[in-house]
């Protein structure tokens, strides 16, 4: 198999990691695996749409595979962040039988020069397989043991109360760039929302209080679990969907708010964003209105130009922008 992402690059060297008897958990998306038998456990919308289009046999979600032990070995692909690659070791060690394989890969860059102190701590070997294009491949055995911390945590911010847990966008606290977007958003907003990247639902959970038909949408099933506790919570309710930015959404809204994500691993990838402007105006009513807030260094007002007539900067500072479009380009003609 011919793959593009490095970390799939070294495990090709490793051909029984590749066969039908392996699960991967949460692996890029790779299209050489259309074929290969592997199965996949992903916790992203879009990869496993994607996955399903090629054929590859797929659990999606957070629970568990019920036949999680029948695979003769499972690989984890390591994540940036430290918690959840911890969340995840806690979690295989409670589902699978003692001395079960378990393989984890990694970019060097994203936290896999961790796993063997957390292995080690875990009283679980940590044997380096192999070492190229700035990953690395650990192989160790379940130490079978029962799960430590389920990783779901609550805290409060503006007043209220949230729910969290390792892989979510700001993950125990109130981002910066949200609060400020949370902070320029008008006091008429009416009808429906839609909350595009919806994260641990802190914007949802504000604008249902407020009155709002609310839709959050998000590709992570962390995150959408996140703000449905997060909506409970509050003693309110939104519509809660999983979409790979609009391409499962329906129907059209009165405004559409998100904090786009930008980061693809270590890299600045904007095209997600850059999807969402696009799609944005086949999801709008004609006097619809879009509220963005990103990093100041992110090209996104003249993205937004390509798409609405009007655009303006609503309040920013150093570090972060507010932007406010409206009138897309087809209802102007």
């Amino acid at each position: 198999m011919s793959f593009s992402s490095p970390m799939c690059q070294l495990l090709g060297r490793h051909d029984t990691l590749a066969c039908a008897d392996h699960l991967w958990i949460d692996p890029p998306f790779e299209p050489a695996l259309a074929g290969s038998g592997v199965a996949i456990w992903t916790t992203d919308v879009g990869h496993a749409e994607r996955y399903r289009q090629l054929g590859v046999r797929v659990h999606e979600g957070l629970d568990v595979p019920a036949d999680i032990a029948d695979y003769a070995g499972v690989l984890l692909f390591w994540p940036k962040s430290v918690a959840l690659g911890q969340w995840w070791l806690d979690t295989l060690c409670a589902v699978l039988p003692d001395g079960h394989r378990l393989a984890l890969v990694g970019e060097q860059q994203g936290g896999i020069k961790r796993v063997s102190k957390l292995l080690q701590a875990m009283d679980m070997m940590a044997a380096k397989e192999d070492n190229a294009r700035r990953c690395a491949l650990f192989a160790t055995r379940v130490v079978a043991r029962p799960q430590q911390d389920d990783g779901w945590m609550q805290f409060e911010a503006l007043g209220m109360p949230l729910a969290s847990h390792p892989g979510v966008f700001g993950h125990g606290k109130l981002d910066e760039g949200t609060a400020m977007l949370l902070g320029a958003l008008p006091d008429k907003l009416r009808g429906s929302v839609l909350d595009v990247g919806c994260g641990g639902g802190i914007i949802s959970a504000v604008l249902a209080k407020k009155g709002l038909e609310v839709t959050a949408v998000d590709v992570s099933h962390f995150a959408l679990e996140a703000t449905r506790r997060t909506l409970a919570l509050n003693g309110v309710t939104a519509t809660v969907l999983g979409s790979d930015m609009l391409g499962s959404v329906e129907g059209r809204f009165d405004t559409l708010i998100s904090n786009p994500p930008f980061h693809q691993a270590r890299d600045v990838d904007i095209g997600p964003a850059l999807t969402l402007f696009d799609q944005a105006p086949d999801h709008l009513y004609r006097h619809g209105v879009v509220f963005i807030v990103a990093n100041s260094f992110l090209p996104y007002r003249s993205a937004l130009e390509d798409q609405f007539s009007q655009v303006e900067d609503v309040t920013g500072n150093g570090r972060f922008r507010v932007y406010r479009a409206a009138l897309p380009h087809r209802f102007a003609r």
